[in-house]
């Protein structure tokens, strides 16, 4: 097994931040779906198709909590999937490497409807949509990229 260098290790840092962030409020949100931990009236989902949190706190604790923790286990590990392969539209890099740069882009496609919806930017919208940028940029660096090609 090859050992990460420091942009792979940055990148699985990353994912280890929006993998506990994402646990964190898609627990909080899925636990208190209307919005009273966060101190957020569900009126902010009037202009979505939830009446209230508890299906956005579980795709945000699915998507971005759960499912980075496996993908930070596939980058380290580099096991072999067929599922996860066959979906991999980048066929020459390991899965991980391809659901990372996923995960970047699906976290800025979230944080982007999220302003949508709420029709406000706070500064948590901010961080999290440059995490997601981030994470894009740092998986497409030529040194990342030649860590995890087959």
């Amino acid at each position: 097994m090859q050992k990460l260098k420091f942009t792979g290790n940055l990148l699985i840092f990353l994912l280890g931040f929006l993998s506990l962030g994402a646990i964190y409020g898609g627990l909080a949100l899925s636990i208190y779906p209307d919005g009273s931990f966060f101190e957020m009236p569900t009126d902010l989902l009037s202009n979505s198709p939830f009446k209230d949190f508890l299906i956005p706190g579980i795709i945000l604790l699915v998507t971005f909590g759960l499912f980075p923790i496996y993908v930070i286990y596939a980058l380290i590990k580099k096991p072999e999937s067929n599922f996860f392969q066959k979906i991999n539209l980048f066929y020459d890099y390991h899965f991980s490497w391809t659901f990372s740069v996923y995960l970047g882009f699906a976290l800025i496609i979230w944080i982007n409807v999220q302003t949508l919806i709420f029709n406000a930017v706070d500064i948590i919208h901010t961080v999290y949509s440059s995490l997601g940028i981030l994470l894009v940029c740092l998986a497409i660096l030529p040194k990342t990229r030649q860590l995890f090609k087959l």
